[in-house]
């Protein structure tokens, strides 16, 4: 077995394995559906956002999260950067983000997510 054989499998097999560190969650990006692949999903940060006069939403944060699934969960494809991507919550309702950036690391995709919340 080669050193990329190993490496997949640790990815596939510990990493991205639903019993360890992953969550099955459904993912729609660019009209598909990708139903309960296994992905991490971190909060990043949670910041205050940038206000100016005229805006007179206090109280609105941005939430920054990375999202690591293998690069096959989404079809082969690197999401780009400024589309959205829904992601199923625990609960089964979606959390709807931007993509801010996304290439892959180590064998996986990354995808860093921005979102506002309260």
């Amino acid at each position: 077995m080669s050193f990329k054989d190993m490496v997949e499998n640790d990815i596939l097999g510990v990493f991205l394995n639903a019993e360890e560190l992953a969550d099955q969650r459904t993912v729609i990006y660019d009209g598909e559906t990708y139903t309960k692949i296994p992905i991490i999903l971190k909060a990043f940060k949670e910041e205050d956002r940038h206000q100016t006069v005229q805006d007179h939403g206090e109280g609105i944060y941005l939430v920054t999260q990375v999202m690591h699934c293998a690069i096959s969960s989404l079809g082969g494809v690197i999401p780009e950067n400024g589309m959205t991507i829904q992601i199923e919550d625990e609960n089964g309702y979606y959390d709807k983000f931007t993509i801010a950036q996304a290439g892959t690391e180590m064998g996986m995709l990354r995808i860093e997510l921005e979102a506002y919340a309260e």
